[in-house]
């Protein structure tokens, strides 16, 4: 994976509180590490779980099936939304179309919207 100047959009923790709450179909990619995950998650059934790790080893192949078609609105957060800003910026890359980042992350999303997601 590498970095390229791709303008990414992004949606915020408050948009993206909204999202969770609505019908509308969407993957949440997280793209953590394992051992984050432990430490903070939000729980939605749209959640994917795919480490920038696997991604970078993997490529495309690490994702799910849904997640591999090029339609799908992808919103991909991480701990802060850097990595999710270089993951997202990769996917619009190899041809995603509905690529969001999560500006702040879960970190912002537990300090503004839902703090029993955890902090750390």
């Amino acid at each position: 994976m590498r970095e390229n100047s791709f303008m990414i959009p992004e949606i915020s923790v408050t948009d993206l509180s909204e999202k969770l709450k609505s019908q509308d179909q969407f993957i949440l990619l997280d793209v953590r590490e394992p051992m984050e995950l432990d430490l903070a998650e939000i729980t939605d059934s749209r959640l994917e779980v795919t480490p920038m790790s696997r991604l970078a080893q993997e490529g495309v192949e690490a994702l799910s099936e849904s997640a591999r078609q090029k339609d799908s609105v992808i919103y991909v957060m991480c701990h802060h939304g850097n990595r999710s800003g270089r993951v997202a910026a990769w996917l619009a890359q190899q041809g995603w179309k509905n690529v969001f980042n999560v500006r702040g992350g879960i970190d912002e999303y537990a300090r503004s919207i839902d703090n029993s997601v955890g902090l750390y």
